[in-house]
């Protein structure tokens, strides 16, 4: 099977710094992949190299079944867009997005059809004729990604292209992006330190850490099954206690029991519970139900149409926090000082020895 991309062992060294160790990964054609990570991790670096912007210490960049490892960005069959949009300020919106077209001698009327087609599917049909300084920076940014279209890469590459806007804007343009990309069928990588955006834009997540790859998978795989510490507690919040193994699936963190589907751990060996604020039952007959615990709220961050409540739960060693809807909040009575009765939801909790933790 010829795979859209094809990265085989690709490591880069600066120096004695090494920015990236052995990364493999397939894409197959028509994905959109996000690269999420910390700052540091690597995720720009692996951007760069199968753009060709720079050249790893060793391994092979295969695309669409032809070696392009040594070969310069010209001969890569790719667009980009930046953070910073890099459009030219003295260009009219028209002649931006038509840059890579008058660069390869494309014919002035195919030139024409192809950069209204273009501002038409990103909203900007009436802008042709302005400067980019006249247009917001949401415009900006579709501007760049039309440019990048223009013309008719096999793979597109964004470098974090939505991180300079503000929220709202963001948000609205992370739809606007997805939707396109999926219309035109385009395979697409991006770079982002934004979990939402990966969550909520990509086919499959891979998960960067230190220069190597966690875990590649969807964002439900990812947030709901996360395979490694560092996974788990870089998505999203999560709860972690430490606890022993007693076997067959029972633990004790502090002095409380806990009973749950994740056996393979020793008697007395030392382990992290890993659960997100979600991942209990708060309503319904809470007194029938294993792994119940009564914790009293310390403290509450209210966050619209959630809350998170710390509680102290008599036993447990450390508060945990717990996630409640804006209407669980007043059914329920979640208030600071109140003592309030949850049970884990233990198909979602996950566990990991203590010395893969640290």
């Amino acid at each position: 099977m010829a795979y859209a991309l094809e990265l085989e062992g690709i490591h880069k060294a600066f120096g004695d710094f090494v920015a990236l160790k052995s990364i493999d990964l397939t894409i197959e054609s028509g994905e959109l992949v996000c690269f999420l990570g910390p700052s540091g991790c690597g995720k720009t670096t692996l951007l760069r190299i199968i753009a060709g912007l720079e050249r790893q210490t060793r391994g092979r960049v295969i695309q669409d079944g032809r070696d392009v490892s040594h070969a310069p960005p010209a001969a890569r069959d790719y667009g980009i867009v930046f953070q910073s949009y890099a459009l030219f300020p003295n260009l009219t919106i028209e002649q931006n997005v038509g840059y890579g077209l008058v660069n390869r001698r494309r014919a002035r009327n195919e030139i024409k059809a192809r950069v209204n087609e273009l501002l038409t599917l990103v909203g900007l049909s009436a802008e042709g004729r302005k400067f980019p300084s006249q247009l917001s920076g949401g415009q900006q940014q579709r501007v760049a990604l039309a440019r990048a279209l223009a013309i008719s890469p096999h793979l597109l590459l964004l470098d974090e292209p939505l991180s300079a806007l503000d929220a709202k804007v963001r948000e609205r343009l992370r739809g606007e992006v997805r939707g396109l990309q999926q219309r035109l069928g385009v395979t697409t990588i991006m770079v982002t330190h934004d979990q939402e955006e990966a969550l909520s834009m990509s086919d499959r997540i891979v998960v960067m850490n230190q220069g190597t790859i966690e875990q590649i998978g969807t964002p439900s795989d990812v947030y709901e099954r996360p395979q490694t510490p560092f996974v788990a507690d870089f998505l999203g919040k999560v709860n972690v206690l430490r606890a022993t193994a007693l076997g067959e699936g029972r633990y004790r963190a502090g002095t409380v029991e806990l009973d749950l589907p994740v056996d393979g751990f020793a008697a007395g060996e030392s382990v992290r519970i890993y659960l997100r604020p979600e991942d209990r039952h708060v309503e319904g007959d809470i007194a029938s139900l294993p792994n119940r615990l009564t914790g009293k709220i310390t403290a509450i961050d209210y966050l619209g149409t959630f809350c998170l409540a710390e509680l102290a739960c008599p036993g447990l060693g450390q508060p945990l926090l717990i996630s409640y809807s804006l209407n669980q909040m007043h059914d329920l009575g979640v208030r600071t000082g109140n003592e309030i009765q949850f049970a884990l939801r233990v198909d979602r909790v996950r566990v990991f020895a203590e010395r893969a933790s640290t």
